[in-house]
């Protein structure tokens, strides 16, 4: 395991579960430096489980993949260890629950989206569809899918259905799922099919949990209507009892007198005069049916048969 790189791509322990790359990477058997520091990144990651020296040493053989790039270095042996560097780095930095960095850190070495390689760009969507952030890649992937050079890869199809599955299908990017669909030849018949079936789906999800939420919005409008509603009646009731409580405490007599006062003052009636007692007859009578009318219900007597 110590001499094999193929464990840079081990599972990551810290996210509760692996995240594989469609394919694992593989051994260039080249005695240069960054080689031999790649490996070591690798016996780092896997076996002393020390992610931080696994990074520092990543990015030592970057330097190192640096200069001997400026060499007769063959092409193929250069890429495949930049990508296998960068699958390393990638997991040291998830086991550290820096896995916010990681994109950013591998841009740094591929400066545009459309030069990563497809095995780093899976992991990248994997990792961050786990993590929940499927949005925090969303312009990455779409830039390398547009990329005319990388449409003629045989991952290119893989990619799409990832990037609709992780990517678009949780941000509810529905619309531009079904267009990369049906505008994509790297889809087959069956697989179209398949991948339109799973946009409906949660298409019809999508309007079912909404339907939901505005039927819950309206109930709750309602509820809060009535709420105020018979607050209001409640409030109405208890002013009501307390005016009526604080008239029948006052002494009727007293209330009596005190208006018959008040219109003596400001009529000025001589009670003495014979000519004011109709007047004061025919306001006590009236006062006499205001008490009956307001107070009938103390004074009703039970009916029997």
């Amino acid at each position: 395991m110590k001499n094999d790189a193929s464990t840079s791509a081990a599972p990551l322990k810290g996210l509760g579960g692996p995240l594989r790359s469609s394919e694992p990477v593989r051994v260039v058997r080249v005695a240069t430096p960054a080689v031999h520091l790649l490996e070591e990144a690798a016996d780092l990651l896997v076996v002393h489980l020390d992610f931080r020296a696994a990074l520092e040493t990543c990015e030592r053989a970057w330097q190192s993949l640096a200069n001997d790039s400026l060499t007769e270095e063959p092409a193929g042996t250069y890429l495949e260890v930049k990508c296998s560097l960068c699958i390393v780095g990638i997991q040291a930095l998830a086991e550290m629950d820096r896995w916010q960095e990681v994109l950013s850190w591998v841009l740094q070495y591929y400066q545009v989206p459309e030069k990563l390689p497809p095995k780093v760009l899976e992991l990248c969507i994997l990792l961050y569809s786990k993590m929940q952030e499927p949005g925090a890649v969303l312009d990455v992937v779409s830039a390398w899918l547009q990329d005319p050079d990388n449409q003629n890869l045989t991952e290119y199809g893989a990619l799409c259905e990832l990037h609709i599955q992780r990517v678009l299908l949780p941000l509810g990017r529905l619309l531009e799922a079904e267009e990369l669909v049906v505008g994509s030849a790297a889809f087959g018949e069956d697989q179209r099919l398949e991948v339109l079936q799973a946009i409906r789906t949660v298409r019809q999800q999508w309007k079912q949990e909404c339907s939901g939420s505005q039927e819950a919005q309206k109930l709750n409008q309602e509820g809060s209507f009535s709420h105020k509603f018979l607050s209001l009646l409640m409030l109405l009731r208890r002013l009501w009892d307390c005016a009526v409580s604080h008239f029948l405490s006052l002494s009727f007599k007293r209330s009596l007198l005190a208006t018959l006062i008040l219109c003596l003052l400001v009529v000025r009636i001589d009670p003495a005069s014979p000519s004011s007692l109709p007047f004061l007859y025919q306001l006590a009578q009236l006062f006499h049916r205001i008490r009956k009318a307001m107070f009938a219900r103390l004074y009703q007597l039970p009916l029997h048969d």
